[in-house]
Formats: structure tokens, sequence, C-alpha cells
């Protein structure tokens, strides 16, 4: 939530954690996602919708509201957020650099069986989702 507090000045709200059993949530607009290796394998995916994003680079006093700028906010997102869990998991917690996906009809990979964790986070009247599966 510290993210949100230093970037945007406004706090977000985390919404009470689950485990996705029977299906993996579906993505928003824009997701960014980062690939863990080391001691943990894994992924880290944020996802969000448009408005929510452009209405943050609006807060960042950013004018342009195109659509590298909108994966280059979620990317940034997904890896403020994945270095945060590497400074808590330690160096052996290593981070790719984030691949930002766009659309809805993407899917997160992951293996098979997976059940990752599922924190939904809310910013004003938007909501996003941050999704952990680590082995």
């Amino acid at each position: 939530m510290n993210y949100f507090n230093t970037s945007v000045q406004q706090a977000a709200v985390c919404g009470t954690p689950f485990l996705a059993i029977d299906r993996i949530p579906e993505l928003s607009d824009f997701t960014g996602t980062i690939k863990i290796s080391g001691k943990y394998t894994g992924v880290v995916a944020f996802t969000a919708p448009k408005n929510m994003l452009c209405v943050m680079l609006m807060r960042m006093q950013e004018t342009d509201m195109c659509q590298e700028n909108l994966c280059d906010l979620v990317g940034e997102i997904a890896n403020t957020l994945s270095g945060n869990a590497r400074r808590d998991f330690g160096h052996q917690f290593n981070i790719s650099v984030p691949t930002v996906t766009v659309g809805r009809k993407n899917k997160l990979e992951l293996p098979d069986g997976a059940r990752p964790i599922v924190i939904p986070i809310g910013w004003r009247n938007y909501s996003s989702t941050l999704m952990v599966h680590l082995q």
C-alpha cells in the first residue's frame, strides 16, 4: 500500500487475500508480470483497468495517457511490489524485468494445478489485483 501513498499520494485499500482454487482470476486491461527464480520460483502479477492507470498518471502530473505510458506504469507497479517482496525474502529471491500484456483476454501463465494467492487492491473507486504464485 506504500506504493500508492508514495506515488499518487492517496491510500489504497487491501482487500481480503484468497487462494484461487477453481480458476485463475481474470486479468484486467493492463497486466505487469514478474517471473521469480532462485530459492523460490513463480510469478507476481499486478493487473488494473485502464481508467485507474490513467487517473494514477494524472496524479503523477503526466498528461500523456498513451499506451506506452500505461504499460510503463503497470510494469513499474509490478516491479515495485516484487522488489518489496525481494527485500523481505532476501537475495535468493530473484526477479525478472516486467512483462506487460494489454487486454483482458490474456492468461496468466502458471503451472498446472497452480493456486495463486489473490490480493484485491482498491484505490479510489477502482479495483485492481495482485496475484502471487510461489513454489
